[in-house]
């Protein structure tokens, strides 16, 4: 079992900030639990049974709190099933095999199969986002459409982040909260409730759970050709983890349906975007 954590008391602290977050999911739901090979897999599904289906990935050292203010449009019109990807913050096992393998698509098959779904369209950030498009490189004919927002695996990640990750962290409490803010953006000056609870979260998290430390495989050009679904990427031009202008030149040399929306006072972090994604989602295909 990987140590994804610094310790079991982080674990506990991180698990039950977690299920409390979980207490106040926006509309009804159910939790569900699926026996996967490598281990067991949480989701939240959410909306009407009989309407069509769409995944929710997280982003690394996260959990499906992160979809918390946008599941009440997408459940709306889908039946939406936000998945704990494993290896992270959520309730789904410590697995980590490696991203470059086909493990990851070999999962979700079975994540699917459990599920009852046999195609679907996706919606994942950061490294979810490279887990939608991984999945829809691998498995073509079960993606119907993917919209990512800064995802990874596409253009390249930026080197200089990584010394600032060091030295930041190296300075505490203040370099923790300014490594924060360099990925995140600057909070609110005054935030409510809502975003207080969820900085807050961040931070415990921050503090007791180990990220992964590698690189993310970037996709070839060819396996991009094999994205021919619609696929809507929404990037920003100050993500300091991303190289987020490669990103959108790539996709539009090579995946044919692509749409990419470049933000330029945007960063890492995309906020706001689930009317987008959403008109995205339920556009007729032409």
């Amino acid at each position: 079992m990987n140590r994804i954590y610094k310790s079991p008391e982080g674990e506990r602290l991180v698990r039950e900030r977690y299920l409390a977050f979980l207490k106040h999911w926006p509309v009804d739901h159910q939790q569900i639990r699926i026996p996967t090979s490598q281990g067991e897999t949480f989701a939240i599904a959410s909306g009407a049974e009989d309407a069509p289906p769409l995944l929710l990935f997280h982003g690394g050292a996260g959990n499906t709190v992160t979809w918390m203010p946008d599941v009440r449009a997408f459940a709306g019109h889908f039946r939406v099933y936000a998945i704990d990807m494993i290896g992270e913050a959520g309730l789904s096992a410590h697995s980590r095999p490696p991203l470059s393998s086909d493990v990851y698509s070999l999962w979700l098959d079975e994540v699917l199969r459990g599920l009852s779904v046999d195609r679907t369209a996706i919606v994942g950030v950061s490294l979810g986002g490279w887990l939608a498009l991984d999945y829809a490189t691998r498995r073509p004919e079960r993606v119907e459409r993917v919209a990512v927002l800064c995802p990874g695996g596409i253009g390249r990640q930026k080197v200089g982040i990584l010394f600032a990750m060091i030295a930041l962290r190296m300075c505490g409490a203040w370099g923790k909260r300014k490594l924060r803010e360099l990925i995140l953006g600057r909070p609110p000056a005054d935030p409510t409730p809502p975003v207080r609870a969820f900085m807050n979260f961040v931070s415990l998290i921050q503090e007791h759970f180990r990220p992964r430390r590698v690189k993310l495989p970037v996709f070839s050009d060819d396996a991009l050709r094999r994205l021919d679904m619609p696929v809507l990427a929404i990037v920003g031009a100050r993500d300091v983890l991303l190289d987020s202008a490669e990103t959108k030149s790539r996709l539009e040399r090579h995946v044919p349906q692509a749409e990419v929306v470049f933000l330029p006072e945007t960063g890492h972090f995309i906020p706001g975007q689930a009317g987008r994604v959403l008109a995205f989602l339920s556009r007729e295909s032409s």
